[in-house]
């Protein structure tokens, strides 16, 4: 059912210039939910995400897919999605991410994107100093890794509020 709703999406997705990360379809009877999760470099705005859901909804209900009433939610990730694959690294590549290595323990920095780690998927991370004048590099291997989701940098909150 996903892999149907997905293609029914994309054409829509790839006109407004968005990358689908999740389609999935929960709950049973007449009540249905059908979630899709969308974002792009930079974000997308309440004008994308209601484009999405009325371009989607109409092909829905031309193809009749869904048997009863079902929900449908279009919404962008929130900073707890996990990166995990090469497009998610180079959408958010810039922005403040944290690091949970298998090891123990975690680590902020600044997405700098994807690259090879010695023969492996991985990915750079620009660690500011303590004064922010200068930035160290530190490439992960993914095998290293639990997980990487989206952080806020408050130190830049709190430079830009000034």
């Amino acid at each position: 059912m996903e892999s149907r709703i997905l293609a029914l999406l994309q054409p829509i997705a790839d006109e407004l210039g968005v990358d689908v990360l999740k389609v999935s379809v929960g709950g049973s009877g007449r009540s249905q939910v059908l979630r899709v999760v969308i974002d792009k470099r930079h974000g997308v705005d309440s004008d994308v995400l209601a484009r999405i859901s009325r371009g989607l909804a109409l092909q829905l209900d031309a193809e009749d897919l869904i048997a009863g009433h079902y929900r449908l939610e279009v919404t962008s990730p929130g900073l707890d999605w996990q990166l995990e694959t090469e497009a998610d690294f180079t959408r958010y590549e810039g922005e403040w991410v944290k690091v949970f290595l298998i090891e123990g323990g975690s680590i902020e920095g600044r997405n700098l994107g994807p690259c090879d780690v010695a023969g492996n998927e991985g990915f750079k991370l620009g660690i500011e100093a303590v004064k922010a004048r200068s930035c160290e590099e530190r490439l992960f291997a993914m095998n290293e890794i639990a997980k990487v989701v989206r952080a806020i940098n408050w130190k830049d909150v709190s430079r830009r509020s000034k």
